[in-house]
């Protein structure tokens, strides 16, 4: 079986997540206190008792997120007795789950990670002012169909692909007034659902661009190795081992489009026969699911996830 661990991005947050994993295995509360020493927060506090609106905030939700992936990975390396090399062709991540993926495949510490996703989060929000900026999700719309509507609802907005997640499930990302277009548009075309995201920014879009300039003077500070297996990048939707061009991708990916879809579909076609979702909820599993029905699939976010995953080894 040739396998490829994937790490999910925003959205996949719930109050609770990953306690179990830090009460069973002392591997995962490791993880934990290391973001909170690196972040000077106590994040898991936040994470295990909410409130959930806090957690959302997404510069809390993407350290929080990477942390649970990470308890998770590094519990599964400790009981199962292997490292993630021995295991696994690539590492791929949604958005922010790639930085997980990086720090799981050894491209940065843990503690370098968790302070690169709050200030990511933080220059985020900061970009675009809250209330001029949207997300919508276009479901039943291929992507090219969906990409023309961002297209003609612009008129002179940035109106964008921000998210090429699965088939028929397509987020478009800008400026608000153009993204409300975008789903009156989308309703005519066939969509089943057009509908705005509960964000509190418009993501990978060319209105980050600030934030793209913020994270390429902090990741140009930050020592990165060469991950112990190949990344499948977001922006490229293919694989890629040098530190400094990952390096160059992160930056681009704050205004680049996840393209998710292409990315499983690559390394199918590269022959991985099973996707491991590595983290909080099974978002990527699903969408797995859909992109390629002939992979095996596991979602590994529990202790009983964890016992479930090293017995199919």
């Amino acid at each position: 079986m040739t396998r490829a661990f994937t790490f999910p991005g925003q959205g996949s947050q719930a109050v609770g997540m990953g306690k179990e994993l830090a009460e069973t295995f002392a591997p995962a509360r490791e993880v934990f206190e290391q973001v909170n020493d690196a972040l000077g927060q106590n994040l898991t506090k936040l994470m295990w008792e909410g409130p959930e609106d806090e957690l959302t905030l997404t510069e809390n939700a993407q350290p929080a997120l990477m942390a649970v992936s990470l308890a998770a990975m590094k519990t599964l390396e400790a009981e199962g007795g292997f490292a993630l090399a021995d295991k696994a062709s690539f590492v791929a991540g949604h958005s922010l789950g790639e930085y997980s993926a990086l720090a799981a495949a050894g491209a940065f510490t843990i503690a370098d990670t968790a302070r690169l996703l709050k200030l990511r989060g933080r220059a985020m929000q900061r970009a675009v002012p809250v209330g001029e900026g949207a997300m919508a999700a276009m479901l039943g719309l291929d992507f090219d169909v969906a990409k023309e509507v961002a297209e003609e609802a612009a008129q002179g907005d940035v109106c964008q692909a921000a998210n090429d997640n699965a088939p028929g499930q397509v987020v478009i990302s800008g400026a608000k007034a153009a993204v409300e277009r975008a789903a009156e548009i989308a309703k005519t075309k066939g969509a089943k659902r057009a509908m705005l995201l509960p964000v509190s920014a418009p993501f990978h879009c060319a209105l980050m661009q600030p934030a793209a300039d913020e994270m390429k003077a902090a990741l140009a500070e930050v020592s990165m190795q060469a991950p112990a297996v190949p990344l499948v990048a977001n922006v490229t939707a293919s694989r890629v081992a040098d530190a400094e061009t990952i390096r160059n991708l992160l930056v681009e990916q704050v205004t680049g489009m996840v393209r998710w879809r292409e990315s499983v579909l690559y390394m199918v076609d590269q022959g991985v026969t099973q996707l491991v979702e590595v983290g909080a909820g099974k978002v990527l599993t699903g969408m797995a699911k859909r992109i390629a029905k002939e992979a095996g699939t596991a979602a590994v976010g529990t202790p009983a996830d964890v016992e479930a995953f090293l017995k199919m080894l």
